[in-house]
């Protein structure tokens, strides 16, 4: 998940790692949170499989600021060597990342995948980048997604009435009305894309 994610946000633009970290929560919000401990062995690995590559500075077109500390150990390790540069001037390092075409594909396979996991940090990531899928790619989406919460759906109305005391009651439908919220929210995304592609392909057949 977090591979995807990175290749996803460099495939705008070449980023620094602590930029990385910064736009991944606010892409999936502050409850999606990432370590420098994670961040760096996932980037070395990308980088270890073709999919990223280190740019300079003057490739980036980033301003970098400050490594703050990283509350790791190996995340420590990895911020301080960007915080020196070589030569010991005391200056953060400006080493930063884009993807390569290698990526690219890997993003892709990634994004599409039909593996399905009930999964609300997984689907809202592909969400964040669903603009680069096509259309039919985006619905397909979309529809195993409504399938899940339809599922989840089902199974709640079938449990309602069967607890013991009203708190838990209470939690379960709460959960069943956010369910039904979110299943109303994914028909309307699926509605608006089903009428593009109509509109697109209308477009396409009159030109």
């Amino acid at each position: 998940m977090l591979e995807l994610a990175i290749l996803g946000l460099l495939k705008e633009q070449p980023l620094h790692g602590y930029e990385l970290k910064k736009r991944v929560g606010e892409t999936l919000g502050a409850f999606w949170g990432v370590s420098f401990g994670s961040l760096y062995p996932a980037l070395r690995r990308l980088e270890k499989a073709g999919d990223i590559e280190v740019v300079g500075a003057g490739e980036t077109g980033m301003d970098g600021g400050e490594v703050p500390s990283t509350g790791s150990l190996a995340g420590e390790a990895a911020a301080a060597r960007l915080r020196v540069v070589p030569g010991g001037s005391g200056r953060r390092g400006r080493k930063a990342y884009r993807i390569t075409a290698s990526g690219e594909a890997h993003f892709a396979e990634l994004l599409a995948a039909d593996d399905s996991p009930d999964d609300e940090r997984l689907f809202s990531l592909r969400l964040a980048f669903c603009r680069h899928l096509d259309p039919e790619a985006r619905i397909a989406l979309l529809e195993r997604r409504r399938a899940e919460l339809a599922d989840r759906l089902a199974k709640a109305r079938r449990n309602r009435g069967t607890t013991i005391d009203r708190y838990t009651r209470s939690l379960m439908e709460h959960r069943k009305s956010s369910t039904e919220h979110d299943l109303e929210w994914v028909d309307e995304l699926i509605q608006a894309e089903r009428a593009a592609l109509d509109a697109s392909t209308q477009k396409g057949a009159s030109a």
